[in-house]
């Protein structure tokens, strides 16, 4: 290449050595040149290409090149330098004198603490005492769904906090991609001079170690925030160090809940939503700074109690309220409406405090990656799965239930390269589990059986994303499971029935008229009827009233079904001391029952010497329990256990103990083993066997021959 000189590389600075200016051939240096940032440059025709990286820093102009008369060139990459031609003059202006640092400095934009910020002591002072005796603090949130519950926000105050108590460095960093840390830390290895000057700028990976470096071994006080980490594995090279002093501290942000984080002295904190006192703070405040404290009214306890008290959703209904000029009551209407959208109760046009999305894809987020996660293409079927149960959380048992596993085997996502994999219960519960890393749901074993929970916004955000094609099977894969655990529920263990009642509930009302058209009208039935079991007759009549209404308007006035929550309703009328409506209920339900059954029940009983036959009162009314209530109905097996009493009192022993030992069956079921009543059949069975017994001997004794 004639004339010409061509430098490739990674570099910060280079000298040229060329031919310069005479004829002679005398070869003259020029200073430095500084490169920024090119890529590779290929010249041609006798040209000359400068090619090198000098390195992050801020942008001076060291290093800039003048050429004259220069002819053309070619520069084959991005940010390539071609000079070609004869350069008769190459000059470099010497970079300007490196000004002295001052202390303190903040690098990175933190951001600003929302209007109306709570303080939230009781969560600070959880984070202050984790901090005690380790030398980072990591708060990772992973309840509610995840995104929104402010730990941006908190993290933000200490940053705050650490600029006003004079601490010397305060580095905030965009931890959502690793790049960016690496980045970020190079840039601060330049500003604070982390080594000498020919150690910098070789790359940013290396200025990005020598910073951690320099964080462990100054005595200088420093805060170093790493805000939305999404790649705990990735960021595992990139952890501050311990500082030597003790001088340094790291909070980091993070949705993901997985056991690196708390490796390496890290203490995990978890951080929960607004407390009701917070939520209610926050709205009062909030709407007062924006001279709108008329529309603070009575329901704001319910509209923070809708909105799950999230930060997040209260900022945006808060700043909606302001633009749309609607009181607290009106806002709540509109959100409980059926036909209400996330994206429009919680615009991005409300989003006054810079978040930078909407409410429903902040809080679904890491869906899409969790979807392509092993197990691949679970995330998103569990997710809706678990969107109509409660949020409040129901046991991890529905997870197992063979209705889970054949609805995930039909609507997993298809798998790459033609694979085709069967569900199984391990990989719904690596499902589970993959999720709750994620921050979408959280699963906590000590949490009973409200262990798989939900945040009601992020359940609402995953419904208006579902398919109408798909929420059949959703609806109908809920009832089903929660049949399977409301059929092996002991009546006894109280807790269980009430969180499976609950879920009915929210099931029932995210599916509406869907729910019958799947059979879950069983669910209903067997809620009422629980009602009834653990003594809420004053409950239990309202929802009967509520559950016959649907019932006859849906299935008819002479339905079985109809007909079954009509006789549970008047059972518990008389339990509630409504006595005259139960009996109206009986009466008007008279006339549907068939002919058979109409004619038993309207036909005077047997009588003898002008006495009713209790044994005949008896045995008509256990025929009616049982055709009508079910043969485990608790009211069916208290008839049948008196109906045996009456038995055994007049001498028919062999039938009164065959009675009995059929409602124990009943009771262990309906009540449980060890319920005082199934232990009061079980003994009254046991003395009447014993009995038996001794007869027999006594029999066998006293008539050798029949040994």
């Amino acid at each position: 290449m004639a004339a010409g000189w061509m430098v490739r590389g990674s570099m910060k600075r280079f000298r040229v050595r060329r031919p310069l200016g005479g004829q002679d051939g005398t070869e003259q240096t020029a200073p430095p040149v500084g490169v920024n940032e090119s890529g590779d440059a290929v010249a041609t025709d006798g040209g000359d290409a400068l090619s090198g990286y000098r390195g992050p820093g801020p942008q001076t102009d060291d290093g800039a090149v003048q050429v004259e008369r220069s002819g053309d060139a070619i520069a084959s990459a991005a940010h390539a330098v071609a000079i070609s031609g004869h350069v008769s003059q190459v000059t470099v202006s010497a970079p300007p004198p490196r000004q002295p640092l001052h202390w303190p400095v903040r690098l990175g934009s933190v951001p600003v603490l929302a209007s109306a910020f709570q303080d939230r002591s009781a969560v600070r002072d959880r984070i202050d005492q984790a901090r005690v005796g380790r030398t980072t603090v990591v708060l990772a949130q992973v309840l509610s769904g995840g995104g929104g519950v402010g730990k941006t926000q908190l993290a933000a105050a200490y940053a705050h906090q650490a600029l006003e108590d004079g601490i010397d460095l305060v580095v905030w960093v965009d931890a959502s991609d690793i790049e960016q840390v690496i980045a970020r830390y190079a840039h601060a290895a330049q500003v604070v001079e982390a080594a000498a000057e020919h150690l910098l700028g070789k790359s940013a990976e290396s200025d990005a170690s020598l910073f951690l470096q320099w964080l462990a071994t100054t005595r200088r006080p420093w805060l170093l925030i790493l805000d939305d980490l999404t790649d705990p594995e990735a960021m595992h090279k990139w952890w501050p160090p311990s500082s030597a002093f003790g001088c340094g501290r790291v909070v980091a942000t993070t949705r993901r809940h997985d056991a690196v984080l708390s490796g390496g002295g890290r203490a995990v904190v978890d951080i929960d939503t607004y407390s009701t006192e917070e939520a209610e703070a926050y709205l009062h405040e909030r709407l007062d700074s924006a001279d709108a404290a008329h529309l603070m009214d009575s329901q704001a306890g319910e509209l923070a109690a809708a909105l799950g008290y999230l930060p997040l959703a209260l900022s945006h209904a808060a700043a909606y309220m302001v633009n749309e000029d609607v009181p607290c009551t009106e806002y709540l209407h509109r959100f409980n409406g059926s036909t209400a959208r996330l994206d429009d109760l919680l615009p991005r046009t409300a989003d006054t405090e810079g978040y930078g999305r909407q409410v429903a894809a902040a809080l679904l987020l890491s869906l899409d990656v969790a979807q392509a996660s092993e197990p691949v293409g679970l995330a998103v079927p569990v997710m809706r799965l678990a969107a109509v149960l409660d949020p409040a959380g129901h046991p991890r048992s529905l997870w197992a239930s063979d209705a889970v596993t054949h609805y995930l085997n039909s609507h997993r996502a298809a798998l790459p390269y033609g694979v085709h994999a069967a569900v199984d219960p391990d990989q719904v519960r690596a499902a589970l589990r993959l999720l709750h890393r994620y921050g979408l749901l959280s699963d906590h074993a000590q949490a009973g059986s409200r262990a798989v929970r939900l945040h009601a916004l992020t359940a609402r955000a995953v419904r208006e994303c579902t398919p109408d094609a798909t929420t059949p099977a959703v609806v109908k894969t809920a009832v089903d499971s929660l049949r399977e655990l409301c059929d092996n529920v002991p009546w006894y263990d109280r807790e269980t029935t009430a969180v499976l009642r609950t879920n009915i509930d929210s099931v029932d009302a995210c599916a509406g008229d869907l729910l019958w058209r799947v059979e879950g009208h069983y669910l209903l039935h067997w809620t009422l009827r629980s009602l009834i079991s653990v003594g809420l007759a004053t409950a239990a009549v309202p929802y009967g009233q509520r559950l016959t209404g649907i019932s006859e308007q849906l299935l008819g006035r002479t339905h079985p079904m109809t007909l079954g929550a009509r006789r549970d309703l008047a059972w518990a009328s008389f339990l509630a001391r409504r006595h005259k409506d139960a009996f109206t209920l009986l009466q008007e339900d008279l006339p549907h029952q068939d002919a058979r059954l109409a004619r038993e029940l309207q036909e005077p009983p047997p009588v003898a010497n002008g006495r009713v036959h209790a044994d005949a009162l008896l045995e008509d009314t256990a025929a009616v329990r049982t055709r009508l209530l079910g043969p485990e109905d608790p009211s069916t097996l208290e008839c049948q256990v008196n109906l045996a009493v009456l038995y055994w009192s007049r001498g028919d022993k062999s039938r009164a103990t065959a009675l009995l030992e059929q409602s124990l069956v009943g009771c262990q079921t309906t009540f449980g083993a060890h319920h005082p009543y199934t232990t009061s059949v079980n003994d009254r069975l046991s003395l009447w066997q014993a009995q038996h017994k001794r007869r027999w001997w006594s029999r066998t004794r006293s008539q050798p021959h029949l040994i």
